[in-house]
Order: structure tokens, then sequence, then C-alpha cells
């Protein structure tokens, strides 16, 4: 959609939300949301990040589209109670970054899961006859072990993709490979902790990020308005939404389905 260019937005600074799993939902939704904030031409947007991670793919494409961005506008983003994995991914596209000194963040790096059904389908007498064109193609079957070759392409797929996320690290943040590695290891620490290792800017409430991203952007905080960018939500959304217990079970689902779609794939997920 192409919005027309009002003077007023460039009196005011975006706000965007990246809540919850990061997988081709958010990723479409926050890229649409980005050239919004293109085409409006707003000074300044605040991102705000309470996430988990994700999936690789759709971090990184999020993670480019806020570099590109970050050329005309200023960037800051806002750690929420987490922002770990691809949560980090995507805030390393940012210029500025803040978080509460208690938010869960960092656990870099990569895991890949698979499911094996062998014993459990023993028991109950029942195997699959499977034809493929070549060895590795039932990669991950859940009937079967995994070979030692399998491992080894596996073990190298995750090496490679966890490197892709160090080198994006230590670029964006002006850090050694060598550096973020001594951290990189899928650990969590806190906001304050990031600080330290410098995966953090400052310490701040969301209110705090949002005053800078004004100041950044030679604007008053005090006059400036904040819009959030969201697409409008479905009528049961809104009926639904303010209730804890369908929230709780919303994400539970949303939790299943991502579990089931990236089975076999790796991700830049947190796992508590």
């Amino acid at each position: 959609m192409i919005w027309p260019f009002k003077p007023q937005y460039r009196k005011q600074i975006a706000r965007i939300e990246i809540v919850g799993l990061i997988a081709s939902d958010i990723r479409k939704r926050v890229l649409e949301a980005l050239e919004t904030v293109k085409e409006r031409k707003y000074p300044a947007l605040l991102l705000r990040i309470d996430s988990p991670g994700g999936t690789v793919a759709d971090s990184q494409e999020i993670y480019s589209a806020l570099q590109k961005l970050g050329e005309t506008v200023k960037i800051v983003t806002s750690f929420g109670n987490i922002s770990a994995s691809g949560g980090v991914y995507v805030a390393m596209g940012c210029q500025n970054i803040m978080s509460n000194p208690g938010t869960i963040t960092g656990s870099i790096g990569v895991i890949l899961r698979g499911n094996n059904l062998e014993g459990l389908l023993d028991k109950v007498g029942v195997s699959f006859k499977t034809v493929k064109s070549g060895p590795y193609k039932d990669i991950l079957a859940f009937d079967r072990q995994m070979t030692d070759p399998e491992k080894q392409i596996l073990q190298d797929l995750i090496d490679n993709s966890y490197q892709q996320f160090v080198e994006t690290v230590a670029e964006a943040r002006n850090l050694t490979v060598d550096t973020v590695k001594t951290f990189a290891d899928g650990r969590i620490f806190t906001g304050q902790q990031a600080v330290e290792l410098g995966i953090v800017d400052r310490l701040g409430t969301e209110e705090d990020a949002r005053q800078w991203a004004c100041e950044l952007a030679g604007l008053d905080p005090e006059k400036t308005e904040c819009s959030t960018l969201e697409k409008p939500k479905p009528l049961w959304s809104r009926v639904l939404g303010s209730s804890e217990s369908s929230s709780k079970l919303s994400a539970s689902v949303n939790w299943v389905e991502f579990e089931i779609s990236t089975s076999g794939l790796p991700v830049w997920l947190y796992r508590p």
C-alpha cells in the first residue's frame, strides 16, 4: 500500500512490536510495517522486541530490512521481558539498543531438533518402507536412528548458521568474532550483563527508548506522538483478546504450530 506523504508524520515517531515466535507471519507483518515507515517518512522508529527467537531466514529478512531502513531513519530497539536468539539477531539491524536490566537476552546459537519414534513404533508393530533418490533424502526420519554421516551433515549445517550469527553480531556491535564467541555459546544473560558484553548500548524502559528515539530525530519527547503500526485485529481476537485464558491458549497453540512447522529446521530460539 502506498501511503500519501503527510507532513505530520515528520513530527511523529513510529513504533513496531515483535512479540512471540519469529516466523513467516511476524516477518510479513513487520516487513509491511517497515515499508510504511519508509513511505510515510517517519524520522524515527521505536522497535519493541519481546521474543525468544525463531526461524533463521525470517529473522535474517527482518534484520536486513532494518539495516536498510536505518540508512534514512533513526531506529532505537527496546528489549522487553525476553529478547533472545533470533530476537538478538533482529536487533543487530538497529543502530541503538536499550534493555531493561532484568531482560532475558543472549542465547546466541542454533538448534535443530528431530523426533525418533523408532522404539515406540517397534512396540506397536508399525514400520515404514522408504524409497529415496539418495542416501540423505530422509535425513532426520522419525522411524530410525541417524547415521554418523547424517549427524556430520547436520552439524556442518548448524555450524555454518552459527557462524553467520556470530559474524553478524560482531559486525553490528564492533566486536571481534573471537570476542563474540566467548559468550555466544547458547547461554542467556540479563540486560545489565548485555551492556557489559557490548550487545546493548543502554539500560532503560520502553519509555526511555521512546525519548531516546525522539532526541535522535531532533524532536521534543514531551510533544512527540508515537504511532504504533499494526494491522487491525479480527473481531474474534478483539473480543477474546482480553481473556487471560484465551491468551494462554493462543500462545500454546502458536508454540505447538511452530514446533511442528520447524521440525528438522535450524532455528535461533531460546528454549526455556
